[in-house]
């Protein structure tokens, strides 16, 4: 299978999906969480019928809450978020949602901006900090294979491939909270975190037969070796991501609304993760090579 033959296709349709990816951030952004942005979640269950969510607000409206985004959870509850309460206004929110009808509460915090601020900051650094060691580890991982293309490039290459992994999760929320209202925590970023060491787990197992196969040495040519290489881990990889991906998807069916968002974000990103492994991170390998033999 001539996966590198057709490695301009393979840009095309990534570089699509990113700049849709990217555009849908610039003018929509992601819609933060209270973990992020500050404020107070309540979530509470009802032992019958959940009243209608027109009818809660109209409980609600007396209070002066301001904003009060509410969110059916289950069959029978009911999340809210909203400003910062104190615990006076909690009591009065459950009175009100409670109005003669037996409820649980089942969870109920309460975030301060200034901690929201710095969850934002501290994600961010997450990720860069994971960026940066992935590509110090390629390129000490791969010092005794320099030729003919240098080490560090695998890292770099790698990382690529990781913002490609990355950006369209980061789209499809960034859609998700625009028309459905679907706001972003702290899951979220631990599902892009785990994404990012899935998908250079898996791009590391290609690499890593590609330095095999060189050692090996031989007539091929550097683009034939990655071919070959990619080809060799095709079966491995799809195998395991698609063993992965029942798994999540049992869980986003069967999991509850709670953890839906988190693994929605790994079955794409995964998914994107198992597409760049095998057909951009290779062949970006061979492109750059190509482009440094044409500027010596």
């Amino acid at each position: 299978m001539n996966i590198i033959g057709y490695r301009k296709i393979y840009y095309t349709v990534s570089g699509i999906l990113v700049l849709i990816s990217w555009v849908f951030l610039i003018v929509w952004g992601l819609k933060l969480g209270i973990e992020f942005t500050g404020g107070s979640l309540i979530e509470v269950g009802y032992k019958d019928a959940r009243p209608a969510i027109e009818e809660i607000k109209q409980k609600l409206e007396p209070l002066n809450l301001g904003t009060v985004n509410i969110t059916p959870t289950d069959q029978n509850a009911v999340m809210l978020r909203l400003k910062d309460v104190d615990e006076s206004t909690h009591q009065q929110i459950l009175g009100a949602l409670k109005d003669g009808k037996e409820l649980d509460e089942k969870r109920f915090e309460s975030v301060g901006p200034t901690i929201g601020r710095e969850l934002k900051t501290r994600s961010v650094q997450a990720i860069i900090i994971v960026l940066f060691a992935i590509v110090i580890y390629l390129a000490w991982a791969f010092r005794k294979v320099s030729k003919p293309v240098a080490s560090w490039k695998y890292g770099v290459v790698a990382v690529l491939a990781l913002i490609h992994d990355v950006s369209i999760p980061l789209g499809v929320f960034s859609l998700l909270g625009k028309f459905y209202g679907v706001e972003i925590d702290t899951l979220f970023v631990t599902a892009i975190l785990t994404v990012l060491g899935f998908s250079v787990h898996d791009t590391i197992v290609v690499f890593d037969r590609i330095r095999e196969n060189l050692k090996k040495g031989g007539v091929e040519h550097f683009n034939d070796i990655v071919n070959k290489s990619v080809n060799e881990t095709l079966t491995r990889s799809i195998n395991t991501s698609l063993t992965v991906l029942f798994v999540l998807l049992a869980i986003y069916f069967f999991g509850g609304a709670t953890i839906a968002n988190f693994s929605l974000t790994l079955i794409i990103g995964i998914i994107a993760g198992t597409y760049s492994s095998i057909f951009i991170a290779s062949p970006l390998v061979v492109s750059w090579e190509l482009w440094a033999r044409k500027g010596r």
